[in-house]
């Protein structure tokens, strides 16, 4: 028999001792997270009360409820969203812990965990939360943290995890076949690379004002490095763009990968720094690809997205990808919420393990004038709020398919696409996005017709967790 959590059945008058931690939360809105959570903290030493597996058909679940929160709990962790702390059971529960709080004299009784964004509360609008928005390992390693500053009981034993826990996650888990699956990544894998990078310094003294001044016009990537500068450019190519600064003299030519995993030791460039040029070079070679086939460029926290406009393809139009098998569409524009969104991706390059280019996906909001749409909104906070409503009802199926799409519609016919580092060096990406083998597939439907994908009236759905502006 496992161990329950029960109310105290002790004599009147017997003290009782608090040593669980109670976790307050709606269901079933977040019993995935409870299910994830609550094992980590037994696993950690602590006794869990939640909901989900502790209680047991026949139960008068409330008094249960209650009575735990009342007479054992030494902490009462707080799932917050707005969804979460607008259940009635779940504001019962808050009153309760804010009478602990008077009672026990521990201001810190409740811990609010903010698993979504949400509203302050009147009660809990002071209580400073633990952030697992950002993600759910680094949350429970402040919780843990936490726990631990304020000496909540813990078995010094080791912890001792209920098997319910695995028991409840399997009765909701989707069935495993044992067949293997190819699966679609969002990694380009980079085909070829110039064989080196060269480095210039120059013959006498400049001005480095100038040289600064002047680098960012050069047509393809320089990098001011040390006393000169890095560049796959060649001797003619630097003379045209900085001649004017002064005469430039090649001093190394040093092999891509070496730099990239070593540095170069002869003129003191470190590791981290060369290989931050490189993967910034590589950036910047996709954006000007980007820009010269008149993508739309928007500026985000941590880097410029490139989507579909209008000078591409107009509103509400499907673009066909798939060059293996039947051959399927997907929307990159379409109007929802009285805004055109459009579809687009960051590209952020990576040599480990090997080269390639990670997309990242991104919509993108205009308001709509005569059917089309304007200039995209400089309200971060309004992109924000567009992006959580209007794409949170898309599936997984149609994020795959427009980033197919994005990726036909760049390539065109070719196999592959070319970004120039300079005149004579270029990159080149596979168009196609890397394929994965999973030793197992899931029992779910692979096929979803057009019209299926596209019923984008009101877009409910899952919310995606907080994205970066």
């Amino acid at each position: 028999m496992e161990e329950r959590v029960a109310p105290s059945t002790q004599s009147v008058g017997a003290p009782v001792e608090r040593d669980v931690i109670f976790l307050s939360k709606a269901t079933p809105g977040d019993d995935e997270f409870a299910l994830w959570l609550a094992p980590k903290l037994e696993a950690a030493g602590y006794k869990v009360f939640a909901d989900i597996r502790t209680l047991e058909a026949g139960d008068r679940w409330r008094n249960i409820i209650t009575s735990t929160l009342q007479n054992q709990s030494c902490k009462m962790l707080l799932c917050c969203s707005n969804e979460t702390l607008a259940a009635g059971g779940v504001q019962e529960e808050i009153e309760i812990g804010l009478d602990l709080v008077k009672e026990l004299k521990d201001p810190r009784f409740v811990i609010p965990l903010r698993i979504r964004p949400y509203r302050k509360l009147f009660g809990i609008g002071g209580l400073q939360y633990i952030d697992f928005v950002r993600g759910w390992a680094e949350g429970l390693d402040k919780l843990l943290d936490v726990l631990k500053r304020q000496k909540v009981p813990c078995r010094d034993d080791g912890g001792v995890i209920q098997p319910s826990w695995e028991i409840h996650r399997r009765l909701g888990a989707v069935t495993l076949k044992d067949e293997p699956e190819r699966l679609t990544s969002n990694w380009l894998r980079i085909s070829e690379v110039p064989d080196v990078i060269n480095y210039f310094e120059p013959s006498g003294v400049i001005d480095r004002d100038a040289l600064g001044n002047v680098a960012p016009t050069s047509p393809f990537p320089v990098a001011l490095m040390q006393q000169g500068f890095v560049t796959f450019q060649t001797s003619d190519e630097v003379a045209a763009v900085f001649g004017a600064v002064g005469r430039f003299v090649l001093k190394h030519q040093i092999p891509l990968v070496e730099f990239v995993e070593h540095g170069c030791a002869a003129v003191n460039i470190k590791r981290q720094d060369a290989s931050n040029v490189v993967h910034s070079m590589l950036r910047q070679a996709w954006d000007r690809f980007c820009q010269k086939r008149g993508l739309l460029g928007f500026q985000y926290s941590k880097g410029v997205g490139f989507h579909v406009g209008k000078d591409q393809i107009p509103v509400g139009k499907k673009i066909p990808w798939g060059t293996q098998g039947e051959r399927r569409s997907s929307m990159l524009r379409n109007i929802a919420k009285g805004h055109v969104w459009q579809f687009g991706v960051s590209a952020i390059p990576s040599f480990w393990p090997y080269p390639h280019f990670k997309l990242k996906s991104r919509v993108l909001f205009a308001p709509v004038v005569d059917g089309e749409a304007d200039s995209p909104m400089d309200d971060a906070k309004k992109q924000h709020r567009l992006r959580r409503t209007v794409c949170k009802g898309w599936r997984n199926r149609q994020w795959h398919g427009r980033l197919l799409a994005f990726m036909e519609l760049l390539s065109g016919e070719a196999s592959s696409i070319s970004l120039e580092l300079a005149e004579a060096a270029t990159v080149r990406v596979e168009a196609a996005p890397l394929l994965f083998s999973s030793p197992v597939s899931t029992v779910l439907p692979k096929s979803m017709q057009d019209e299926d994908e596209e019923v984008d009236l009101s877009t409910l759905g899952r919310p995606e967790p907080e994205d970066e502006t």
